[in-house]
């Protein structure tokens, strides 16, 4: 695949800011963000909204950051470092929501914000309480430059379940009138289609973004990782469709490259990129 352009050496990259969790078995989260950014050329910038104990298997704990503390993570280095992209993954709690819209309108970087609304992990294990939904929805939808929700999420915010393409653009249509400027309807998880549909939807037009379904359990961090390079593409000035479909060729291979790990699910892996 054809990668994003690499800055010369010793002068800055790209940057994009991940606000999401930590996860301490390296698969997802910032970890996955991070991994993206670096092997696409990027320079990761951080802000930390929770510390979750998991591995391979589960999560077992989760401690919230202070949400004063994540919004001062995001004032630190939008004005003293600058970006050019932003993402979100794990926001825990309303709280953190509320505090993260707030500071990203007060600040108004004037920056694409990709919004992944992590509601759950791959395990099933909670990781947004049930009352943050509404804050989700009311606060930080509106000002997204494209959410990126899974079935299961769709599920959760829009009350809709995807079982084939017309209810995939329901979907879309439903989340879309909560404020974004696009939707990311991802179809990983439509068992039921012989390949991997995403649909992305601005309100009057759709793209559709198939692709091979990858043969793998260790896909932990997909989605993590489609937002990161969604988030980058955009950091490089393209549009919203080609980003995605720039993301949609990199997630694509890093399930190709997925590793075992533990005793559950590994990860999705951009290492193939190093042989490039």
């Amino acid at each position: 695949m054809n990668f994003l352009p690499l800055a010369p050496p010793g002068t800055a990259p790209a940057r994009i800011l991940t606000i999401a969790g930590s996860d301490s078995g390296g698969g997802a989260g910032i970890q996955a963000d991070m991994r993206t950014a670096a092997l696409l050329g990027m320079h990761a910038l951080v802000a930390v909204t929770a510390v979750t104990v998991q591995n391979s298997v589960g999560v077992r704990r989760v401690h919230e950051v202070p949400a004063d503390v994540v919004a001062d993570q995001i004032d630190a280095v939008v004005t003293d470092i600058g970006l050019q992209a932003a993402k979100t993954g794990m926001l825990a709690s309303p709280r953190i929501i509320d505090a993260v819209a707030t500071v990203w309108r007060r600040l108004d970087p004037g920056v694409p914000l990709v919004v992944d609304p992590v509601c759950a992990s791959m395990h099933g294990d909670p990781l947004l309480v049930p009352e943050a939904l509404d804050t989700l929805r009311e606060t930080l939808f509106p000002l997204a430059t494209v959410v990126t929700p899974n079935l299961d999420e769709v599920r959760l915010l829009v009350g809709i379940d995807v079982v084939d393409a017309d209810s995939q653009r329901d979907a879309a249509r439903a989340l879309h009138a909560l404020g974004p400027a696009w939707v990311l309807v991802k179809g990983g998880h439509l068992r039921s289609a012989t390949r991997s549909p995403d649909l992305l939807y601005d309100g009057s037009e759709f793209h559709e973004f198939p692709a091979v379904r990858i043969d793998t359990g260790d896909d932990h961090g997909a989605g993590d990782t489609l937002a990161a390079a969604t988030a980058s593409a955009l950091a490089h000035g393209f549009t919203v469709p080609d980003a995605v479909g720039f993301a949609k060729r990199w997630v694509t291979d890093c399930l190709r490259a997925a590793y075992p790990l533990g005793h559950g699910h590994g990860p999705v892996s951009p290492l193939f990129r190093l042989g490039s």
